[in-house]
């Protein structure tokens, strides 16, 4: 049963992040919240109108920059303030006012990409040769001119931005607020049933016959919300469609993959060799874990439960320095230096609480460290969350110091590789100082089940049913429940094969992912996965030399494709090289723990 969680006004301070790094009192805010407004409406009396050759471009884009560092911590301060705490009223006020204040703000400031796209390409091109700064950023604007629309066309766009971002927010109030579970009873016993209740419980549940019939449960509610969300859903598909041809792209993946700059080539490959080479090592995966639970067929409801759920390693924040500075001490003194900060200046907030926000994330705000949020059981498993988040945080630590605001973040395609990196660098730490079999079971496990099947299999399958959605949407048709449902239980069946059975509700897993609200974000996860794979054996290969090149890559931020980052740290993902190492590596895994199971057993 879920624990009585605390107010946040009760937990350790020297627990939680410091946020006073960003303001020290509430009217240090308030008087940069006034600035930056005034900076803003200053920076349009000077500047529209008025951006009519390279020499006032350059000028602009100077100015532009520091307003929206100026922006930053005000934004970060209320956002994270927020995310510590849901039930504090005064945290929702502020980042209401700061929400507000920054629309105000972007509209005033809107009309500088306009009148940029509005300069002729050479125009461009000689601001870009008198700002090295600069460079890369009017780069990108020249590589969007043939997409920009009429200032006025654009005007109207970007004041519809609220109503295109609707169906996202209709999704989450469906999901969060409407949609109420009872609880389910097992052998005359009540379970309370809700979201996080179930993806972060239930689902891995050890017992078998409260794991089922709890995602029977749930699938039971989510089908009465089927209508709806398919709805929602399809308004938003619809309006990156009219969006797509609006702007003269071919089709709605092109529009979309724009801004990874990434071709369709990459795309596909991603997710075709994935749920064509990775499918039989994960079935026989699934054969372990039915094995190992005795488990009467293997369902569907079964494939999130723990190989051995009698063994989970326990560790305290404390402990978990140690740990963090063993693992990542390879990447060098500069980065293991951060790791530190992160501990003795605060950078981590690890209570629970009540209001918390659910998950882990890295906040990076620029100009200032970064800030992660986890919320800490003492489960061992969470060494690897935490270094996933020190993953982030080191890459923007990096390239916020080196590249200006507008050159610091990555294409997508990008951003999940020095997260999952430091994954490979735990796992290898853990594995290289233990000779416990069920230990280095469980590490392999962890790997498998979190790092591999979270990024490779669960985030891939909504990548290849959205690639069949946006295949039907651009050829013309909509989408309804019934679609999406034979859509998702389609991709799933080619996947798990005869191996799986997919019990009623599987369907419905369509409704239970945001990322679908997100553009073509799914696949990205398993291609930084692959990126960081390679780029790990490499560091713990060849040691110093692979570690100052991908030092590099950090530093570079977004001043490169993906496909030149990835180069830079020896990886060629132009071939499909890369992708079925990662795929056979992951096979070698699986293989490991079929080993280490049997020797197990047979002690």
């Amino acid at each position: 049963m879920v624990k009585q969680l605390p107010p946040r006004s009760e937990v350790a301070t020297e627990e939680t992040w410091n946020l006073k790094d960003l303001f020290e009192t509430e009217e240090q805010f308030d008087e940069a919240l006034k600035a930056v407004k005034e900076q803003a409406e200053t920076f349009a009396s000077e500047f529209k109108g008025k951006i009519t050759d390279a020499s006032s471009a350059v000028k602009a884009l100077s100015s532009y920059i520091n307003i929206r560092e100026q922006l930053v911590p005000i934004g970060t301060y209320a956002s994270l303030a927020s995310s510590t705490d849901q039930t504090d009223t005064n945290a929702q006020l502020r980042s209401a006012r700061v929400g507000a204040t920054g629309a105000q703000i972007g509209s005033r400031l809107s009309f500088l990409q306009s009148e940029l796209l509005e300069l002729s390409e050479e125009s461009l091109q000689q601001a870009a040769e008198q700002s090295a700064e600069h460079a890369h950023y009017l780069e990108e604007l020249i590589r969007w001119k043939p997409h920009q629309l009429h200032a006025e066309a654009e005007t109207v766009l970007a004041a519809f931005s609220s109503v295109f971002n609707a169906p996202y927010e209709l999704y989450n109030t469906t999901k969060l607020v409407d949609m109420s579970f009872e609880d389910f009873t097992v052998d005359g016993q009540d379970y309370p049933l809700s979201y996080i209740a179930f993806e972060g419980d239930w689902e891995g549940e050890s017992d078998t016959k409260i794991r089922r019939a709890a995602f029977d449960a749930f699938s039971a509610k989510l089908e009465d919300y089927q209508h709806t969300t398919a709805k929602t859903y399809d308004a938003h598909l619809q309006a990156e469609k009219t969006t797509s041809d609006l702007r003269g792209f071919d089709t709605i993946f092109d529009y979309l993959l724009f801004d990874q700059e990434v071709d369709r080539d990459l795309y596909n490959r991603q997710i075709d060799l994935i749920m064509t080479e990775l499918a039989p090592h994960m079935r026989k995966y699934a054969k372990l874990l039915q094995k190992a639970h005795g488990l009467d067929k293997m369902t569907f409801a079964d494939l999130k439960i723990s190989l051995d759920p009698s063994y989970e390693p326990s560790i305290t924040v404390e402990e978990s320095k140690k740990y963090m500075h063993d693992a990542l001490k390879i990447m060098g003194d500069e980065y293991l230096q951060m790791v530190d900060r992160s501990y003795t200046e605060r950078w981590i907030d690890f209570p629970q609480n009540k209001g918390k926000s659910t998950g882990a994330f890295c906040s990076s705000p620029y100009g200032y460290h970064p800030y992660i949020l986890i919320s800490w059981t003492g489960r061992m498993n969470e060494v690897f969350v935490l270094a996933h988040e020190l993953g982030h945080a080191g890459h923007f630590f990096f390239a916020n110091r080196e590249q200006n605001i507008l050159n610091a973040r990555p294409s997508l395609y990008f951003i999940e590789a020095p997260s999952t990196m430091n994954e490979m660098l735990m796992a290898n730490h853990l594995l290289e100082n233990s000779s416990d079999p069920k230990f280095k079971r469980w590490v392999i496990s962890s790997i498998v089940a979190r790092t591999y099947y979270h990024n490779f299999v669960t985030h891939l399958l909504e990548a290849a049913y959205q690639r069949k959605v946006y295949e039907r949407i651009d050829d013309g048709h909509s989408v309804n429940a019934d679609a999406l449902n034979r859509l998702k239980h389609d991709v799933l069946k080619e996947f798990w094969g005869e191996d799986v059975e997919l019990t009623k509700g599987a369907e419905l897993t369509w409704m239970r992912q945001p990322h679908y609200y997100m553009g073509l974000y799914p696949y990205t996860y398993s291609a930084g996965l692959t990126i960081s794979t390679q780029v790990a054996k490499r560091v713990l290969n060849e040691g110093q030399p692979a570690v100052d090149e991908w030092l590099e890559v950090l530093k570079a931020g977004g001043t490169k494709t993906p496909v030149e980052l990835a180069k830079m740290a020896g990886v060629d993902i132009t071939t499909e090289q890369p992708l079925r190492d990662t795929i056979a590596y992951i096979g070698e895994l699986i293989d490991e723990l079929e080993t280490l199971t049997e020797e197990i057993e047979r002690q």
